[in-house]
């Protein structure tokens, strides 16, 4: 089992920066596949960046050249740096863990773009 918690949401202007963590526990986290989703008003959740055990990343194209993922496994976290950010990025952002048959979700942490 694989609990993780976000943090780092908040209100931010368009063009702001935010960094969201997920602190995982209770597993081997290095092992893990790790993956940050949103899911905005109406709207399905969907992808936003991947990190698999070995480093590799993928994004979603919406936030290519804007956000960052990056794991420490030393401290069982994953990061989403988030750079220019839109109005379009206003949604809950959820994180994941995924090893073989097995995924795990985090509670959720909103992410708000107004001026």
């Amino acid at each position: 089992q694989v609990q993780l918690v976000e943090s780092g949401g908040g209100l931010v202007q368009p063009g702001g920066s935010l960094r969201l963590s997920c602190a995982a526990s209770g597993s081997i986290f290095s092992r893990y596949n790790m993956g940050w989703y949103r899911q905005a008003p109406g709207k399905q959740r969907e992808l936003v960046a991947v990190i698999t055990s070995g480093g590799s990343t993928n994004y979603a194209d919406s936030v290519k050249g804007r956000f960052t993922i990056s794991r420490d496994n030393a401290k069982n976290t994953v990061y989403l740096q988030m750079n220019t950010l839109k109005p379009e990025d206003t949604a809950v952002y959820y994180c994941k863990a995924v090893r073989g048959r097995w995924d795990y979700w985090g509670q959720g942490t909103q992410v708000t773009v107004s001026s």
